[in-house]
């Protein structure tokens, strides 16, 4: 037998008007977090290990141009 789905209220207009005012007010750090989401589903969900090789290969290039530029 399967659980019951548990109620979620919708959100509010307030709190819509105020996600849309968080989401302009930091657009940059949106983005981040937008980019940063979406490669940790496609590292846990789909890529295969040809990906996950050249996903650490782009990893360690990244590594050393952080260090080298600061």
């Amino acid at each position: 037998m399967a659980r019951p789905k548990k109620y979620v209220e919708p959100s509010t207009t307030a709190q819509n008007e105020a996600n849309k005012a968080w989401q302009e007010k930091n657009k940059e750090h949106n983005k981040y977090l937008n980019y940063r989401t979406r490669a940790r589903t496609f590292i846990r969900t789909m890529a295969t290990n040809d990906d996950i090789d050249e996903l650490l290969e782009l990893i360690d290039e990244r590594k050393e141009t952080l260090k080298t530029g600061e």
